[in-house]
């Protein structure tokens, strides 16, 4: 399951058109952004399609305007994820505002849950699962919202002018007519790129401070009270803080470790080879010295033999008379 996915997966890479494809054709709906699910509904009905009657489809109100309608949504979301053991963490507070890269960011972990659940292949009626929900059964007849640029040009349809004021007014108000009759500028597009722009800033707002607090993290590790006088640490620093971005920190960093490495090496005391010499000599001297121990020790068995007297010399002649030797005579 993807209860718990990294900001690097590859989940957060799915692009906004891909996403708005995969809610319009899983709930045959007509969403023309992503920010327009901030209401929660679509995110409870999704769900509903991956574990189908999980969700109390009756307590989901698609047309919640309000913040307060919006969270009741939410919490039927949370109250789902409770049931299936869910631990992601949902930001009521920042969807509801409709703000463009948290919806995507939430909608995006929710197909890639929704595809390590049965490859998301499951037969599901979402007109049918709508019926029983506020609002449920126009959502799917709604099309995009109309945008604001075209009713300042509907409003701006041309007027009747009074001729009262002669030739001058005459000549103003087709001047105005002719104004009027000229298409309005193409605001659909520039507003889908404006929030291709605020996507893109978003992005790279959470970017930086996601590589920030990483940064910081490290700082504060090579702060530690046992670190500080560590060479490698010193070499961390020393790119931390550099001022500019020539390379030539890294470049500082390797040559300190390095000479640390030198300096290490001649401090330390190389092994003595003598013992191995000595062992190996006293292979060689071993065996005249077992011949000199032999006949020393065969020396002093001479000499004390000699200073025995003659009964200690044969303490067994009592043995030998009780054998009846003829060598003993009576």
């Amino acid at each position: 399951m993807a209860t718990k996915i990294g900001m690097m997966d590859a989940a957060y890479f799915v692009g906004r058109s891909e996403i708005l494809a995969w809610i319009n054709s899983t709930l045959q709906l007509n969403l023309s952004k992503v920010e327009e699910a901030c209401s929660g509904a679509v995110h409870c009905q999704l769900l509903d399609a991956v574990h189908p009657g999980m969700v109390p489809m009756h307590k989901v109100n698609f047309d919640a305007k309000s913040e307060y309608e919006m969270i009741q949504n939410y919490k039927v979301l949370q109250d789902v994820f409770n049931k299936l053991k869910i631990t992601k963490h949902i930001e009521v507070s920042k969807l509801v505002k409709g703000r463009p890269l948290d919806n995507l960011e939430f909608m995006q972990w929710l197909k890639r849950y929704c595809d390590s659940v049965n490859g998301g292949l499951v037969s599901y009626n979402p007109i049918e699962r709508r019926e029983g929900s506020k609002g449920g059964k126009e959502a799917g007849k709604k099309g995009p919202p109309a945008h604001t640029s075209a009713k300042g040009g509907a409003a701006a349809a041309p007027r009747p002018q009074s001729h009262h004021g002669g030739a001058r007014n005459s000549s103003s108000s087709s001047t105005l007519s002719v104004k009027a009759s000229r298409p309005p500028p193409p605001a659909p597009a520039y507003e889908e790129q404006i929030t291709e722009l605020k996507l893109s800033v978003d992005s790279l707002e959470k970017e930086r401070d996601y590589y920030f607090a990483k940064l910081r993290d490290v700082e504060l590790f090579c702060q530690s009270p046992g670190l500080e006088g560590l060479p490698v640490i010193a070499a961390i620093q020393q790119i931390l803080y550099a001022a500019d971005n020539d390379g030539s920190a890294v470049a500082e960093a390797r040559a300190m470790i390095s000479l640390n490495c030198q300096e290490e090496n001649e401090e330390a005391e190389p092994l003595s080879p003598i013992p191995e010499v000595l062992s190996s000599e006293e292979k060689m001297v071993n065996p005249d010295s077992q011949k000199r121990k032999s006949i020393r020790n065969l020396d002093v068995e001479a000499a004390g033999i000699n200073n025995l007297s003659p009964r200690q010399r044969f303490p067994d002649a009592t043995d030998v008379h009780c054998s009846g030797s003829p060598l003993m005579t009576y």
